[in-house]
């Protein structure tokens, strides 16, 4: 499922406009957005909890020339699926 199939969903099971669906869907994403930038977590319970992990430097391969080369530390974005979701799916 893309982001206009997904607006689709939200629009029908709300019973909504596809506008408003992607409105709200607009602000769910730039509110888990935000709150990762501030180093936070965002926990839906039954869904899932995203959070921010430090990925610490290291070096790689570069698989063209085979040179060996200095991968930066970095902060990524994680998340952890809730119990129901996983229920759901199994």
């Amino acid at each position: 499922m893309n982001k206009s199939e997904l607006i689709e969903h939200i629009a029908k099971q709300a019973d909504i406009s596809k506008a408003a669906a992607t409105r709200a869907l607009e602000a769910l994403i730039g509110g888990v957005k935000s709150t990762l930038k501030k180093n936070n977590s965002v926990s839906l319970v039954g869904f899932g909890t995203f959070s921010v992990s430090k990925r610490a430097a290291r070096s790689g391969r570069n698989p063209r020339t085979g040179a060996t080369i200095k991968i930066k530390a970095a902060k990524v974005p994680k998340f952890r699926p809730g119990k129901a979701l996983k229920d759901a799916v199994n």
